[in-house]
């Protein structure tokens, strides 16, 4: 059974049965509550002996308008720009928000449910956002989406390959060292530029780099170009022709090999298609990409490289992959 706060009147009652004699228990059973309950409250505003019904309606508004925790960004405004800044600038989530705080400071600054809270009752709303657009609360990721529709066939052309997925080794599966890399594309519109992501599985650190034309040529001199200098272990792509040529991206990189999942199947590559999808918040489906600055995307990867991640324990994908420390907040 839920606990209900004491109304006034059960209050004023308390008063009247206590002057006639009554003890807890018989008060309890009149008022249907636990005789804990009105014992806690008679002893908790018992003052000199007197116990005043208004004062403790007034003591209990006074407490119920200094607690819970919706009010801490109210309060608190270095904190409350904190979170706005790193949710609205920096896309981070309210539960990366919550642990990378905890992760620095070494306690609970606050939690992802009272930064939801504020979202959805719009403290962080402000004139500028249009009022049809439910305020921030539309920068919040939309989870839960399938990747393609029910019945959906792959009709990309089939690709010889070296190595199946299953063959990987165990160091790469179970992500305990660096330079294992997820290779995928990210497309803008159907035959101009596009962007070639490797993800690190170990760390989550990403790397991106816009090709001309999404080919087999234009994506292997940018996997070249973008591992060139850090002797990566092995390569896990899609199976899309675009990368055809690993055979030379083998050669290229000191015979890094590549290890290719099983068709129709992305969850073998899951964190390289994570990945993709926060891109995606910056880069949306079916945009041009090719006015699109390299300045700009390396911005955004650094963005995404210092965001903090749960599967990190709060570090970031870049403190990860350097093995260094940064203040992030």
């Amino acid at each position: 059974m839920s606990y209900h706060h004491f109304t006034i009147d059960e209050r004023e009652s308390i008063l009247v049965y206590r002057t006639q004699g009554l003890n807890f228990s018989q008060i309890a059973k009149l008022l249907h509550r636990h005789p804990s309950s009105i014992s806690r409250e008679w002893k908790r505003h018992l003052k000199e002996g007197n116990y005043s019904p208004s004062h403790a309606q007034e003591s209990y508004h006074m407490a119920k308008s200094h607690c819970g925790r919706k009010r801490m960004l109210e309060i608190d405004h270095n904190l409350s720009n904190t979170v706005k800044h790193l949710f609205l600038d920096y896309q981070w989530s309210p539960e990366e928000i919550e642990g990378r705080l905890r992760l620095e400071y070494g306690k609970t600054v606050i939690s992802y449910q009272t930064i939801y809270r504020a979202i959805y009752r719009g403290h962080f709303d402000d004139n500028s956002l249009s009022h049809g657009a439910r305020g921030v609360i539309r920068k919040l990721r939309h989870r839960g989406k399938t990747r393609h529709t029910k019945g959906y066939v792959e009709n990309r052309g089939k690709i010889s390959i070296s190595r199946t997925i299953h063959e990987r080794p165990e160091d790469a599966n179970n992500r305990t060292r660096i330079g294992d890399w997820e290779a995928d594309t990210v497309a803008g519109v159907t035959g101009k530029a596009c962007l070639v992501t490797l993800v690190d599985r170990k760390s989550r650190y990403l790397l991106c780099e816009k090709v001309a034309k999404k080919d087999s040529i234009s994506v292997k001199q940018a996997i070249i170009h973008m591992l060139k200098d850090s002797r990566p272990k092995t390569i896990t792509p899609d199976r899309g022709k675009e990368f055809s040529r690993h055979e030379e991206i083998s050669k290229a990189l000191n015979d890094v090999q590549f290890y290719f999942p099983e068709p129709h199947q992305p969850w073998q590559r899951g964190t390289n298609e994570n990945i993709n999808g926060l891109l995606r918040e910056y880069f949306p489906k079916k945009q041009d990409l090719t006015e699109i600055k390299p300045s700009l995307i390396r911005d955004k990867a650094l963005i995404l490289n210092q965001r903090p991640r749960k599967c990190l324990n709060w570090k970031s994908p870049f403190e990860v992959y350097f093995d260094i420390s940064l203040h992030l907040t």
